[in-house]
């Protein structure tokens, strides 16, 4: 049940940060990917700067979109690059 909530959470903070940062669609895939990654790169760099959203889904979400935001800026430097 947790890798379902996981997952749950990931794509949910992928979608809102692709759509606050307005990017090229990566599909449902690419949305939990993404959330994922930003959920790590979230917590990471909030931690380091002493920031918290909170406890709980809400706070989960915030942070990997946050996170998810700055995934999405670095691959679209990296793909206009190529």
């Amino acid at each position: 049940m947790e890798i379902l909530v996981t997952l749950l959470i990931g794509a949910l903070a992928g979608w809102l940060g692709s759509m606050i940062y307005q990017g090229g669609g990566l599909g449902i895939i690419g949305n939990i990917v993404v959330g994922l990654i930003g959920s790590f790169v979230g917590y990471w760099l909030l931690g380091r700067l002493g920031i918290s959203l909170g406890s709980g889904w809400i706070g989960a979400i915030f942070t990997g979109a946050i996170g998810a935001i700055i995934v999405l800026v670095i691959l679209n430097l990296i793909m206009k690059k190529r």
